[in-house]
């Protein structure tokens, strides 16, 4: 018995092994909680300026028109929110990895950054053909329905529990794209509530 527990045990150990060499597992929960954190500000900031402006914001709804000073706002936020998300990403995540003494940038990291990175670019670029010709109420569905396709893409180099994240992610722009009206309220949920539940997770599930 105590020969199959030792045998159990040590192939326990090859998988952990092969999971630290094949997977970037320096990702911090706390990385995802800033983040979503980060995304609650910004709509909170966009609220706000709305608000103060008198302007009727309805989701980016068929009927809503933006000026270029209310677009040059607005990305100034997302900007503004995507940096400090940034920041605070890599400043707990290099810590994690400082503390079990794994390496940050090798060939994991760089595969993991390259399979979300391709999805983020074509996403980036679908939105700005969006805003070139004014069809802004499908931004924010189209930025969750990219970023969710990130996720899943590069949840193969990492926690597998990111996948469940971009599907969600995936799921939620699907849906908001259907319902117009809810644009500002389902990029919240998506980019901050969403964060922040699975960012909690991964925290207590890895890192307690």
């Amino acid at each position: 018995m105590n020969q199959q527990q030792e045998q159990l045990a040590a192939l326990h150990e090859i998988r952990n092994i092969m999971d630290r060499s094949s997977r970037f597992i320096s990702l911090s929960g706390l990385s995802g909680i800033s983040a979503g954190l980060s995304a609650l500000a910004g709509a909170g900031v966009v609220i706000w300026y709305f608000g103060k402006h008198d302007i009727a914001y309805q989701g980016s709804s068929r009927d809503f028109v933006l000026n270029q000073e209310i677009i040059l706002f607005l990305l100034t936020v997302a900007l503004g929110v995507l940096v400090v998300a940034l920041g605070l990403a890599s400043f707990f995540t290099i810590r994690r990895a400082r503390t079990n003494n794994q390496r940050i940038w090798d060939n994991q990291s760089k595969r993991l950054l390259w399979n979300l990175a391709i999805p983020l670019a074509a996403g980036g670029v679908f939105c700005g053909v969006l805003l070139y010709h004014g069809i802004l109420y499908l931004v924010a569905p189209a930025m969750l329905v990219f970023y969710g396709l990130a996720l899943i893409n590069g949840s193969k180099y990492t926690f597998s529990d990111i996948r469940y994240l971009g599907i969600c992610e995936l799921v939620l722009g699907l849906l908001s794209s259907f319902f117009v009206g809810y644009g500002l309220l389902s990029w919240t949920i998506g980019f901050g509530v969403l964060h922040i539940v699975y960012g909690a997770l991964l925290y207590f599930k890895y890192e307690r």
